[in-house]
């Protein structure tokens, strides 16, 4: 009796093809996805990284024109009070 029972236990080993298959095809999606998924982060970081060059570009071309403006505004002023008479003038004959 003891021995029927252990018999009706045991796991059964046999796997059918379709379950083989449809493991394999699993792996095959699971590591589809990973390498994909890698492939759109290197994309995203190439994105980001271009994003941060442009950001500092624009940044550094922002600031050469307000040093620009300024010198500019500082040239102006200095004109303006060298020729105080067209100014008060308005600059007409």
């Amino acid at each position: 009796m003891a021995n029927e029972n252990s018999k009706s236990w045991q796991f059964n080993r046999q796997i059918n093809v379709s379950t083989l298959v449809q493991l394999v095809l699993l792996a095959c999606l699971i590591i589809g996805s990973y390498v994909n998924l890698q492939r759109q982060l290197d994309l995203l970081q190439r994105d980001v990284s271009m994003l941060l060059q442009y950001q500092k570009d624009s940044s550094r071309k922002l600031e050469d024109l307000s040093a620009k403006s300024i010198s500019y505004e500082f040239r102006l002023r200095a004109m303006e009070k060298s020729s105080p008479q067209v100014s008060a003038a308005g600059g007409g004959p």
